[in-house]
């Protein structure tokens, strides 16, 4: 234990750690509520997964048929960055996987999310990193955290644990899961790769071309009719270049296609196509090593890019992130767990604080293949407070890609949009705690979602979304109309 007899002490009302986007959400919902809030990050930008993790573009505001399910303060965001030229918008998918994805601006990214919160009353405190948890009487009473100014004790009367790895609630001595139930793999990491000068029409070109080396998950005719009108481009492409690649050892990526992501820059794109398998991002060690391996990875993507990529013969490398990605790590057990079955029937419980309609995304922790579950038209599902609420402490949400879920469920929960508006309302949550002197489950559900509400917040889908057909099942696919899909499975065996 620390030795905490010199140790600076610091008061606020909610202290969040973890300035990605769901704790940048909390942050600005509970300041805007009147709460005195800090918000403590690690690196010295928000934004996480979206900054320091180079993930992009966020997916997805919408349900697969195009209606918006994310609204209130993270719609409000990307309204503020469009105003500055740093986002387009909610554009079609051209890969099709989502009907809409965003892209953004990383840069402006950062300085308007400080903005939102700073202008609420929010304070900010970078370079800071947790480092000890006080418990007592099944309360968090406060935080040490390391600094410049060396070892400092922050107190608060409530807490917000948006670190992404469930830190705060691993060093208060909280149990969680990790990884599939099998096995405990967890999906894989990823080193995102940033390119300049791509020529974009060659790529379309290509796409228009050779649409049997692309892959339009809801079908080739949308995809190419999205590549026309859409104002960046998405594409799973180039897949036998990069099998023929493969085979002769120059791309060791246990990858089946390319993914890119056009950015807010025209001709700027994003390469989600590293792939570290094996690695627990949460052991120190392991996740040293996956930051070198990712780097390697992306050598050779970029190469593999320039060498056989039609429309990237010129391009230019700019980056990789400041830090590997990381899909999943710990879940931290709570008073629900959300399973891949509340997913898929569009559960929407009670006590919802967010909307979701992201399919089931899981990228193979052993395989060369990416399995996804695909829902009937215009699913959408909830986020219950309860699987914010952690079993033992009671000043204390778990918010962001921790909460308690499946692997499976975990899966569709852990995109950008849908966990920032978790983290909406999380702060609001935190808010009325505080406000009331109240653990999270005793608060008034439905002061809250009212509350959710009058902030824009969607948190209730009409009847219709629950309009299954009797026959719906595992087995039905992709009809010639695209009319539903409910599973897929991408797939390379290795010779």
């Amino acid at each position: 234990m620390i030795d905490k007899k010199n140790i600076s002490k610091e008061s606020f009302d909610i202290i969040i750690c973890g300035g990605g986007p769901s704790g940048s959400m909390a942050a600005i919902a509970a300041a805007r509520e009147g709460s005195n809030v800090l918000l403590i990050e690690q690196y010295a930008f928000l934004g996480g997964t979206l900054t320091a993790m180079g993930v992009g573009p966020m997916m997805t505001f919408h349900n697969n048929v195009g209606e918006q399910v994310v609204k209130g303060y993270p719609d409000e965001l990307i309204e503020r960055l469009k105003t500055k030229g740093a986002s387009p918008g909610h554009i079609e998918d051209v890969i099709t996987y989502c009907s809409t994805i965003t892209p953004f601006d990383s840069e402006a990214l950062k300085i308007e999310l400080e903005d939102m919160v700073t202008e609420a009353g929010g304070t900010i405190l970078y370079h800071t990193m947790l480092v000890d948890v006080v418990v007592e009487d099944g309360k968090v009473k406060s935080i040490i955290a390391a600094n410049k100014n060396g070892l400092v004790e922050y107190r608060a009367d409530f807490f917000i644990d948006s670190t992404g790895d469930g830190d705060l609630a691993k060093m208060a001595g909280l149990t969680f899961k990790s990884g599939r139930d099998t096995d405990g793999l967890m999906q894989p990491l990823t080193m995102n790769l940033k390119v300049a000068n791509v020529d974009r029409e060659k790529v379309k070109k290509y796409a228009r071309k050779y649409p049997e080396r692309c892959l339009f998950d809801y079908g080739k005719e949308e995809g190419l009719r999205r590549l026309e009108t859409a104002p960046r481009i998405s594409l799973k492409g180039y897949i036998p270049e990069l099998k023929e690649a493969r085979k002769r050892g120059e791309v060791s990526v246990p990858r089946e296609f390319v993914l890119l992501f056009e950015t807010g820059t025209l001709g700027v794109f994003i390469l989600n196509m590293s792939r570290i398998q094996g690695l627990d991002g949460t052991d120190p060690y392991e996740l040293s090593q996956a930051e070198m391996i990712g780097r390697k990875q992306c050598v050779e993507i970029f190469n593999f890019l320039k060498n056989y990529c039609e429309g990237f013969e010129n391009c230019v490398r700019m980056d990789t992130s400041a830090q590997v990605g990381v899909r999943e790590t710990r879940r931290i057990d709570g008073h629900y767990t959300i399973t891949e079955e509340d997913i898929i029937s569009a559960s929407i419980p009670e006590d919802t604080i967010a909307l979701g309609g992201y399919p089931i995304d899981i990228h193979s922790p052993d395989k060369v293949e990416t399995n996804s579950v695909f829902f009937k038209k215009g699913t959408v599902y909830g986020v219950p407070l309860r699987s914010l609420v952690p079993k033992g402490i009671s000043n204390l949400l778990i918010n962001g890609r921790c909460i308690d879920a499946t692997h499976e469920a975990l899966a569709a929960i852990r995109v950008t949009p849908q966990l920032m508006a978790v983290g909406q309302g999380a702060g609001t949550v935190a808010h009325l705690c505080v406000n009331q002197n109240k653990s999270p489950l005793d608060i008034d559900i439905k002061e809250l979602r009212l509350k959710l509400q009058e902030k824009g917040a969607l948190i209730d889908v009409p009847k219709r979304f629950f309009m299954f057909s009797e026959d719906f099942g595992k087995d039905e696919v992709l009809d010639d109309q695209n009319q539903f899909i409910f599973s897929e499975s991408n797939s390379e065996e290795d010779k």
